[in-house]
């Protein structure tokens, strides 16, 4: 029985047919808007490792150099180092005068103690930050400058700059100075560099360091007095080290940052009182620029976003070293407060993900083993049975759409059925002569069981509706056109209709050209992946898809459920949610096996997977009152809908974490144990991978393409869900999408 439609005229297109060009036309974008969350991922990871010296960073301190190139008198001169007119000079910080430098701050735990304790005594200090600490406590730095005190660039990511080239040396100023405009709204011409000391450690290697920042306005400021509060060696010895000599004025050392701090914070109130009844005052480096010169900061316009100093010319000389961050400066910097805002928060965020994912992932192989091992023992034994053998004639619907190339394979591997049979081709408005094709092939085969359908172009699922309406028995197989059954296939997948409670049964689909590294990778997806999978949800009663390569359900159940519906692009996946809200039991048929023509190209399996997982979403939005159902319903939606959600959804959009800390942590922090972290992983895949292929009976030599799976196949897999998930979230729409398709999976003793 054939019908056919009018042909002639050329015809506007269809209602599906403009959806489907306009749901292509968004695609693209959506394409490139997963890609830029996957970069957006990327940099913030960076961004959070440059903040905290993983990207980057540089340990090395240089020490032992010589300093013949450095004037004599800048090694036996103060602390303070200008180049006023050009002209290298050293200001030494008045007697019976003391300012108290900070390094290394800001601190969450200790700088906001060092203030309180400052705030109190009515003492100003100056505080040379580290850029990346500053724009992670921007609040912190904020407080400081409004306390009154004064602050100097440290560096952004604490290096010893006489290792740094010269573009490196500007970029930790620039990017320091710009954290400042975003925390406090200022910028500064105070620095001291990490790691230095008194001015006679200046060397040949620092020294053009200090020269080139003097240029550039900075003042470099150095230390009289160490405290060496950084070693711990208690309070008593912390304040006598702190403590200048016979009467000296000094520019002393502590330290707010960069370990524990405790001694600092009990030391400091001490050290203030004492240096105070000795007759001292506490000053900030401008202050006692000032008192020394008579003058400012020497601070000039060569400092980012310099202007006058804070406020105009009634500034504090206390905080003569601040200017004003004005124009692009301050915006950026601005910017730069939020981005590690983002940062701060995301990464911690995806640390927890990661650690999700990982139980999740970890657990799912965990489940695998336990449950595939004891649904093989169940069905498996001499003694199982699903009841009276299914021998009466079944009806095996065949969709197809332009399958000139598979067609005639299909009907030759049913010709060959050890079941009785009856075959309906359903050719859906195909333009490559499928039908007629079919017709010549079953007249060569001398069937007599084949009716080819024909309809106007309306979808897969409208297909398989007419196949099912027009069937004669009271089970239907469905099939792909493009895939062929072993001689046993309908018989096996037939029997568990003995058991009344079963409506749909899922066959064992595999890979027919796994000789291809794509198919290959396939081929290991669906041993793996796939039907290991099966069999731990037919254990647990929840499965959520019957592949459309394989699978058979009762006549008279898919008609009371409605049929294949066309509100999903996985309608097969909405049939098998549909059963088991209906009350019927799903299970897996391993020995029932078919062999399918996998997507040939990257593009194919693309539009194939990125069609599977949006259709699985909307499957599952669809059924989405089944988690508040009643019986088999709610059953299914209290366990099989959140075990999709985590393991199909939520696991492989957040799996990339895994890989991109691997990957960032092999790259910035320790190659070695990254890398025995993922062989790790890959070990684990590995032995389930080996099992399920000794449960399927499958050739291990397709396991060695796994480890490059793992780095290329399963991160496009990762990118297609995503994609996905970006088309879901923006209410995208697509059609059924045709692969474009060979013939080259013939009959199955063809396969190897």
């Amino acid at each position: 029985m054939t019908t056919t439609s009018s042909r002639g005229r050329r015809r506007a297109p269809s209602r599906i047919g403009r959806a489907a060009g306009k749901a292509a036309a968004l695609q693209k974008p959506r394409v490139i808007l997963a890609l830029l969350l996957l970069l957006a991922l990327t940099s913030v990871m960076l961004l959070d490792g440059y903040l905290r010296a993983e990207v980057g960073g540089d340990q090395r301190v240089r020490t032992g150099a010589s300093s013949s190139d450095v004037p004599d008198d800048i090694l036996d001169g103060g602390p303070i180092l200008t180049f006023r007119g050009g002209q290298a000079t050293t200001v030494s910080v008045p007697d019976k005068t003391i300012a108290l430098t900070f390094d290394d701050g800001p601190n969450p735990t200790w700088t906001p103690q060092v203030l309180k304790i400052l705030e109190e005594y009515d003492v100003p200090g100056t505080f040379f930050v580290v850029g990346s600490m500053v724009s992670r406590y921007p609040g912190i730095v904020k407080d400081m400058v409004e306390q009154g005190n004064e602050v100097g660039i440290h560096t952004f990511t604490h290096v010893d700059l006489s290792y740094q080239s010269e573009a490196r040396v500007t970029r930790e100023m620039t990017q320091t100075q710009l954290a400042l405009a975003g925390a406090a709204g200022i910028t500064t011409t105070l620095f001291r560099a990490p790691y230095s000391s008194e001015t006679d450690a200046i060397d040949n290697y620092s020294w053009p360091v200090y020269q080139e920042l003097g240029e550039d306005g900075y003042t470099s400021v150095f230390v009289d007095t160490d405290s060496d509060d950084w070693k711990r060696p208690g309070v008593s010895k912390i304040i006598k080290w702190a403590t200048p000599e016979d009467g000296e004025g000094a520019s002393v050392l502590f330290h707010d940052a960069g370990g524990e701090r405790s001694q600092t914070i009990a030391a400091l109130p001490k050290y203030i009182e004492k240096m105070k009844a000795a007759g001292y005052t506490f000053t900030t480096i401008s202050g006692a620029m000032a008192e020394q010169t008579g003058a400012g900061s020497t601070g000039g316009n060569g400092v980012p976003g310099a202007g006058a100093g804070v406020g105009g010319a009634a500034a504090s000389p206390l905080q003569a070293a601040h200017r004003e961050a004005t124009g692009v400066t301050l915006y950026e910097g601005r910017a730069l407060i939020a981005a590690v805002t983002l940062a701060e928060w995301t990464v911690p965020a995806l640390s927890v993900g990661l650690m999700v994912v990982g139980v999740a992932v970890m657990g799912r192989f965990g489940m695998m083993l336990v449950l595939a091992r004891r649904h093989h023992r169940k069905r498996n034994r001499r003694r199982f049975s699903w009841g009276p053998a299914v021998t009466r004639p079944v009806s095996v619907i065949v969709p197809a759409y332009n399958e000139k190339e598979c067609i005639a394979n299909t009907l030759e591997s049913l010709a060959k059925s050890t079941h009785p049979i009856e075959i309906l081709v359903v050719d859906d408005g195909s333009t490559d002569g499928t039908s007629q094709i079919a017709r010549d092939a079953a007249e060569r085969l001398g069937m007599t069981n084949v009716r080819v359908l024909r309809q106007e172009n309306a979808g897969k699922p409208a297909a398989l509706n007419h196949g099912v309406r027009s069937a004669r028995h009271d089970i239907v197989v469905m099939m792909d056109g493009d895939t062929v059954f072993e001689p046993d296939a309908v018989h096996q997948l037939v029997q568990p209709f003995a058991d009344p409670k079963v409506g749909a049964v899922a066959g064992n689909a595999k890979v027919g050209n796994r000789d291809t590294v794509i198919g290959a990778w396939q081929h290991i997806e669906y041993v793996m992946g796939f039907n290991l999978d099966r069999r731990m949800y037919d254990l647990l009663r929840c499965m959520p898809t019957i592949p459309g390569a394989i699978g058979a359900f009762r006549r008279d159940a898919v008609l009371e459920v409605g049929g294949m519906s066309e509100d999903t692009l996985a309608e097969d996946t909405d049939i098998t949610i549909a059963m088991h809200r209906a009350g019927w039991q799903v299970v897996y048929q391993e020995h029932a096996k078919a062999w399918t023509e996998a997507p040939g190209s990257l593009k194919q399996l693309w539009s194939q997977r990125y069609r599977w997982s949006y259709g699985t979403m909307q499957a599952l939005w669809k059924h989405r009152k089944s988690l508040t159902d009643k019986g088999p319903s709610g059953r299914f939606g209290r366990v099989g809908m959140p075990l999709v959600v985590l393991f199909q959804i939520v696991t492989p959009v957040f799996a990339p974490l895994i890989d991109v800390f691997t990957l960032y942590s092999m790259i910035f922090i320790d190659f070695r144990a990254a890398l025995l972290a993922w062989l790790a992983v890959l070990g684990v895949q590995l032995v389930c991978a080996a099992y399920a292929f000794r449960l399927d009976r499958e050739k291990y030599r397709y396991l060695l393409m796994m480890p490059l799976q793992q780095l290329a196949y399963r991160q496009m897999m990762y990118l297609v869900l995503i994609h996905s998930c970006v088309t879901a979230l923006t209410g995208g729409r697509l059609r059924w999408q045709k692969l474009k398709r060979t013939g080259e999976v013939g009959t199955p003793a063809g396969v190897s």
